[in-house]
């Protein structure tokens, strides 16, 4: 009853999350020069625009390494197939996208894995994934987004009234609590078939027992000694691509695989409330992650429980930090929805000044010293008008490009080959 439900959420969720881990890949079996060959010819076209199966396995082969979910030939198919009709329409409104605006492009999706175009690209080239697929990629998205600025831009202009009764409507949030239980599962290239099928395999659990013991022997996290029990959270507590999903399961059911960076997460609805109040909008959250050599060895840790005894606000840091390189620490303020969706699972679970040390960067070299700050209610939040009415344009821009492409997919010529 459910399985349409999760399905979009899913994607969407794959959509928002994609840029974030290198952690996946896939296994390219060995191919004669016939089968090479073959690999070139039309899989299918769309418009008589031609897409190779070269292109299927190299797309595929991305959306491994990026941990997409789901079947990740289908995705490829179906990205394929928007990308020539995103690209052909672009052509038609007179937008080919110059060469330096494909590599910004480029660069500024590298930098959201905090990455240098140069490396991400070599990362995608050390398993098998050729810089043209990316750059192929990115040109399709470089001439979407400049098709959709020039045919909805008047469309989308958002007034000063709208913006107010906005503002006015969205001071308070839920009043819907959920009680969660977690498992956080670490993946790495070597492991990430055993990862996700085992992932696959617990998100059809409907049981709490059955989940709980999958917790203490797999999961990661300081959940799993209570088998990956999380307390009472109301809903606009939890990271804003979590809580579609959440609200689609029936207590005992359990998410599809979330990929994070280094990691798949599951959650399991245990119980669903509407509370008496309406919990406040967080308008921002602000957190500092100081970055540790290590990893999570028991030196490291060791360090970090440490650190944790002897600091108590997010300002303490800087004196820990001093005279090391600036990169060390990264303090931030930011609205839920922009937050890194691995740091905004940890900083559901914390009040100001508590301290998470569950996640990992660099594959798992460096310790994720991660403190919040505080979060800061909508309503109480000093508002810039200017940013809030561009995230409204930019809403309804979203909104209107996905109606063109349904529309260009439904006028389409899409044949297998």
């Amino acid at each position: 009853m459910l399985v349409a439900t999760r399905f979009l959420a899913r994607l969407a969720v794959a959509g928002a999350l994609a840029p974030l881990a290198l952690a996946g890949t896939l296994a390219l079996a060995p191919v004669t020069a016939v089968a090479q060959q073959g690999l070139f010819a039309p899989a299918l076209t769309v418009n008589d625009q031609v897409i190779t199966g070269y292109e299927l396995q190299q797309r595929a082969l991305m959306l491994g390494v990026l941990n997409a979910p789901g079947d990740l030939q289908a995705l490829a198919r179906e990205q394929l197939i928007d990308d020539r009709l995103r690209l052909e329409a672009a052509a038609q409104a007179g937008i080919r996208p110059e060469e330096q605006d494909v590599l910004e492009g480029m660069e500024e999706f590298a930098g959201r894995a905090n990455l240098s175009r140069e490396e991400f690209t070599a990362a995608l080239a050390q398993r098998g994934v050729a810089e043209e697929t990316f750059r192929d990629f990115v040109r399709a998205g470089v001439a979407w987004r400049e098709l959709v600025r020039q045919r909805f831009a008047r469309q989308s202009a958002v007034s000063e009234d709208e913006i107010d009764r906005a503002l006015s409507s969205g001071g308070g949030g839920s009043n819907v609590r959920v009680l969660l239980s977690e498992i956080i599962m670490p993946i790495t290239p070597q492991t990430a078939d055993e990862v996700r099928a085992r992932a696959e395999r617990i998100s059809e659990l409907d049981s709490e027992a059955a989940f709980s013991a999958q917790a203490r022997r797999f999961s990661a996290t300081a959940t799993r000694d209570q088998g990956g029990r999380l307390p009472w959270r109301a809903l606009e507590e939890l990271p804003p691509a979590l809580r579609p999903l959440v609200l689609a399961l029936k207590p005992g059911e359990v998410t599809d695989p979330l990929p994070i960076e280094g990691a798949v997460a599951l959650f399991q609805l245990r119980d669903i409330e509407e509370a008496g109040y309406d919990a406040p909008e967080i308008g921002a959250v602000e957190y500092a992650a100081y970055y540790m050599p290590g990893g999570r060895s028991a030196e490291t840790l060791a360090r970090a429980r440490a650190l944790a005894a002897r600091v108590d606000r997010c300002d303490d840091l800087y004196g820990v930090a001093q005279g090391q390189p600036a990169e060390v620490l990264d303090r931030q303020t930011l609205p839920p929805e922009q937050l890194p969706t691995d740091i905004a699972l940890e900083l559901s679970k914390l009040d100001a000044g508590e301290v998470s040390t569950a996640l990992t960067r660099a594959d798992g070299q460096t310790l994720v010293f991660l403190m919040l700050c505080g979060r800061t209610p909508a309503v109480n939040a000093d508002v810039d008008r200017q940013q809030f009415g561009v995230n409204l344009r930019n809403q309804r821009l979203q909104e209107q490009a996905e109606g063109y492409l349904a529309q260009l997919r439904a006028d389409a010529r899409i044949v297998e080959r």
